[in-house]
């Protein structure tokens, strides 16, 4: 997915309060679709972990919470993140090495970075303790949040 790429923005994850996780993450317009990125650290080896945009840009809480629900404009079920029929902020789990470590590149639609109802500029990003089952709902039994950051536009 290279060429026309449009706006972009940036997630500089911090850990949560007793958690270690860290990362960035990086949302790219690249037509009608979002080139999301993610390299993140301090999970548990081996182990998936569920990974979303969530409706508030803060975390200002020790625990995430202050970051909401997940980012969900269109009134959409909880889903995979490669369905159609999803809360725009639903994304695939994490699936980290050996070393805690996760490195992830996802196309996807609903999202877009550029300016409107689906944009995830200002919205938060969560990295939870459990992998998303994509069924639950409204947010896939995830269990606690392990990182909180804010998509912030360039």
């Amino acid at each position: 997915m290279g060429g026309n790429e449009g706006p972009r923005a940036t997630v500089q994850l911090q850990p949560t309060t007793g958690n270690a996780t860290a990362g960035t993450v990086e949302f790219v317009q690249v037509g009608s679709r979002v080139r999301v990125s993610a390299k993140v650290s301090g999970l548990k080896p081996g182990q998936e972990h569920g990974f979303h945009v969530h409706e508030a840009g803060d975390c200002s809480s020790g625990d995430g919470m202050s970051a909401k629900g997940h980012f969900n404009p269109l009134g959409k079920p909880h889903g995979p993140g490669r369905t159609q029929e999803r809360h725009a902020g639903d994304m695939p789990n994490l699936k980290a090495d050996a070393s805690g470590n996760a490195n992830m590149t996802v196309v996807l639609d609903v999202i877009t970075v550029a300016a409107g109802p689906t944009s995830v500029v200002g919205r938060g990003v969560i990295v939870h303790v459990q992998p998303d089952d994509y069924a639950s709902q409204p947010v896939g039994n995830a269990g606690a949040r392990m990182a909180c950051g804010v998509v912030r536009a360039g």
